[in-house]
């Protein structure tokens, strides 16, 4: 049994006063109340966040822990998308099992580690037969069950699935697997039709989509908009998930706003990954002017429902970083101006719980206790240095703390 006093709730707060106490039992929310009222239980161990910021435990939705920590291997690509595509692609044809397992442990200690319950992998899928990665994360999923949920994506170009049956093929292997479609879509011929291809299997097979889209800087690249229309016209609305959609910054406002009312409609969640598009769009000739993150300030408004994520780590994409997804958040409340960092919280939390098929309560009685507690007194404090309060933090899971938590 856990106590948790004197804490500042990021997200979901209930009304009754700035600061809350929580009392955890057999692993879940058994009571909470405002700070003072409710009584200690015999034996209780206490923990007193001190007005310190708790939030639920992290969800990380778009993530690449198959070709994780490469970097030394294949070079950075100095923000060259393309670039980097073709050089995974001579990577990856050398790739074993245990070297992908031994990436997908690294990643998923380090995210645990910084208090990330639930993540998402996308998986290179570049043709249509399963690649050996699936075989390995099915692994990693039963080793690290009541840690870090896990969930995986197909990242299968367009071309491929767009023919014949190759989608309804693949669908078929990812509906066995658990896991959801995924595609590269970008200004490809014949888009359309092609992506139609993807919405009628997953339909057919009863799975999730989840893709990556617009992923540059051209204003033409308008694909989001198609996949507002084929998700309610394939019965698929509020099971698709779009990553990226960079080009939606380079659009008329009137053209954007109108995607972003579409994919509201249509229960599109849109997820932004601040780090690799800052690296991969924009000028590397001079200082670029475009910051290559979505419209995250206008889809909320929309109604969209927006998650921030880590995308890739320390490969050719983005040859930096790690998998604390605060740092993802410091990063993209800068990149996009957002005003109140308070008020997006929850799109590394909550937001991303919810697409990926968590209840969006987590501070009701009877939820999951699984949080992180901050020394930080806030957002703001959260993003300050000031005594490292980013790494200063206690993960709660399941009632009880982590003790043995060690940052990377």
């Amino acid at each position: 049994m856990l106590a948790l006093r004197n804490a500042h709730l990021g997200v979901a707060a209930p009304p009754g006063g700035p600061l809350f106490d929580l009392l955890a039992r057999d692993g879940r929310l058994a009571a909470i109340g405002p700070a003072g009222t409710l009584p200690l239980p015999p034996g209780a161990r206490v923990l007193d966040a001190r007005g310190g910021l708790v939030v639920p435990c992290f969800a990380d939705i778009h993530t690449h822990i198959d070709k994780t920590h490469v970097v030394a291997e294949t070079g950075a690509a100095a923000g060259d998308l393309f670039a980097a595509i073709g050089r995974m692609a001579a990577h990856r044809a050398t790739w074993t099992a245990d070297q992908v397992a031994s990436r997908m442990e690294r990643a998923l200690g380090e995210a645990w580690s910084w208090g990330t319950r639930m993540l998402r992998t996308h998986l290179d899928w570049p043709a249509v037969e399963a690649p050996l990665a699936l075989e390995v994360f099915a692994d990693k999923r039963r080793h690290w069950a009541g840690r870090v949920e896990l969930q995986a994506v197909s990242l299968t170009p367009l071309e491929v699935l767009g023919e014949g049956d190759a989608a309804a093929r693949v669908a078929r292997a990812l509906r066995a697997a658990g896991a959801a479609m995924g595609a590269f879509v970008y200004r490809q011929a014949d888009l359309e039709a092609r992506l139609g291809r993807v919405f009628r299997a997953a339909a057919d097979a009863g799975i999730a989509l989840d893709l990556h889209v617009d992923e540059g800087l051209d204003a033409d690249a308008a694909a989001l908009a198609s996949v507002a229309r084929l998700a309610r016209a394939h019965g698929l609305a509020g099971r698709v998930v779009c990553g990226h959609a960079c080009s939606l910054a380079m659009q008329p406002r009137a053209q954007a706003l109108a995607t972003l009312d579409a994919c509201a409609a249509a229960g599109v969640t849109l997820v932004a990954l601040p780090t690799t598009n800052a690296y991969l769009q924009g000028s590397w000739d001079e200082t670029p002017v475009e910051r290559g993150i979505t419209r995250v300030a206008e889809a909320r408004a929309a109604g969209v429902r927006v998650c921030f994520a880590t995308d890739n780590v320390a490969d050719c994409f983005y040859p930096y970083g790690g998998y604390d997804l605060v740092d993802i958040f410091d990063k993209a409340v800068l990149l996009a101006h957002l005003r109140d960092p308070a008020a997006w919280l929850d799109a590394i939390t909550v937001a991303p719980a919810a697409a990926m098929g968590a209840p969006d309560a987590p501070f009701a009685p009877g939820a999951g206790a699984d949080w992180v507690v901050f020394a930080a007194r806030g957002a703001a404090g959260l993003l300050a240095p000031e005594g490292r309060a980013r790494a200063r933090r206690t993960v709660i899971r399941n009632g009880g703390i982590v003790d043995d938590r060690t940052p990377h």
